[in-house]
């Protein structure tokens, strides 16, 4: 059976780009094992189950998974598992990835081992995708060098932050995404005029935000040769 690991924040996932990969990867048949930094459940970024922000059937459908879902309820933690056994890792997004998964050695190296071993791919959404910023191939480079990726852009944190780089919630923004992802070598292409952002190169696959969680976890789907119908 194709199976999936889900490294998932402890600070503050974004619902939708967690549930929605969740979801569509288990519908296909695939089995999902989720991960947190400590192995703590994850939390949720409030925002992202606000119905003003996101419209009450999001809203509702996101908060229940949330809720229910045992894998999310009772994670491992990430240093406990070896990417090397799955077939993907999924990285949903979200400010909170920016204090904890992305900072984490144990998920850059499940990232590595993903995108750049022998087998696997690994999926990497929104904020989630300034891991890559952070994440050194085999030989010391960095793994994104060279590789066409999207996520979350500047002009979009531009709406959110203040001018100190403050989140509405008054955590600092330790880093801007593009900025960071840019640096490392990444040839960067939001594409900001489309309704949805997904860029896939080689094994690895990257989305701009929530309402490209559905085409990322179809492209995902359609890497693993997996029939989602």
């Amino acid at each position: 059976m194709t199976n999936a690991l889900f490294i998932v924040s402890e600070s503050g996932y974004w619902g939708e780009e967690c549930t929605a990969p969740l979801t569509a990867l288990t519908d296909a048949g695939v089995d999902v094992t989720v991960a947190t930094p400590t192995g703590s459940p994850p939390s949720i970024d409030e925002r992202s189950v606000d119905p003003e922000n996101v419209g009450e059937e999001t809203a509702e459908r996101v908060r229940e998974i949330h809720e229910t879902d045992d894998r999310l309820a009772d994670p491992v933690p990430v240093a406990d598992v070896d990417a090397a056994d799955y077939d993907a890792v999924v990285f949903p997004g979200g400010h909170g990835t920016e204090w904890d998964v992305n900072q984490d050695s144990h998920a850059r190296a499940a990232l590595r081992t993903a995108v750049d071993g022998d087998d696997g791919t690994a999926l990497v959404v929104c904020h989630a995708v300034g891991i890559l910023a952070y994440t050194r191939d085999a030989d010391g480079g960095f793994l994104v060098d060279g590789r066409d990726v999207t996520g979350f852009p500047n002009e979009w944190e531009e709406g959110i932050v203040d001018d100190r780089d403050r989140l509405p919630d008054g955590r600092k923004l330790p880093y801007w995404v593009e900025d960071e992802v840019v640096a490392a070598g990444a040839d960067w292409d939001a594409e900001l005029d489309a309704d949805a952002s997904v860029t896939v190169d080689g094994d690895l696959v990257t989305a701009r935000g929530p309402e490209s969680s559905g085409a990322a976890a179809d492209a995902l789907l359609d890497e693993l040769g997996v029939d989602d119908d």
